[in-house]
């Protein structure tokens, strides 16, 4: 950032950085890989989140709500999380077990020397998937718990954790039957989430 404002930040020949502005949505400009592919789903991938934030804030109104309620909306959406994130954590498995330990670590433009591009390094580091499943599980665990000791009945608990768990369900198989593509997939992670949130929000305000 300088002066507010975002920068590419990427090192170059010179070994300074470049103070480019990245292009919309992504962390890097057109000269420093901004524009590969990779690049391009993740940067509609931060735009369609920003998107559904924006509307969430637009949409979104104060309510009153008994703080038992409030904290069984947290139970139901973070059920539908958790059964999300575990899903596609199972689906990596199944597709390749490396691919939930290792992965891109950091990227180097090398310039335009004798081989110019853009060099990536891969250690190993849990998937995204697999520590989204760890934050919604823990989350879930601690919004359970603390409904319990407000004197939640425990019916009324498991019950909404089974109603999260079955709007997730239900949205894979919408999203299975849409059969979409490798890029509209990028955004489901994101996007479904911020969805199932808004859901219970409007689901508790009736």
């Amino acid at each position: 950032m300088a002066d507010g404002r975002a920068l590419c930040g990427a090192k170059t020949r010179n070994g300074g950085t470049c103070r480019k502005a990245p292009l919309a949505g992504a962390t890097r400009c057109a000269n420093h890989g901004g524009k590969s592919p990779k690049a391009q789903a993740k940067a509609r991938e931060r735009l369609a989140v920003q998107a559904a934030e924006r509307e969430v804030a637009r949409l979104g109104a104060r309510r009153d709500i008994h703080p038992a309620e409030a904290l069984l909306e947290l139970v139901h959406w973070t059920a539908g999380e958790v059964d999300y994130w575990r899903a596609r954590v199972v689906d990596l498995a199944d597709t390749n077990e490396d691919a939930l330990t290792w992965g891109r670590s950091s990227e180097t433009d090398k310039g335009s020397g004798e081989f110019p591009g853009t060099e990536t390094t891969s250690e190993a580091a849990p998937n995204i998937a697999y520590r989204m499943l760890t934050d919604a599980s823990n989350r879930l665990a601690a919004y359970a718990a603390a409904a319990l000791k407000a004197g939640v009945d425990e019916r009324r608990v498991r019950l909404a954790e089974s109603q999260g768990q079955l709007v997730a369900e239900v949205i894979r198989g919408i999203l299975a039957d849409l059969q979409l593509t490798p890029e509209q997939q990028t955004l489901v992670g994101t996007v479904v989430p911020t969805r199932l949130r808004q859901l219970a929000a409007e689901g508790a305000s009736r």
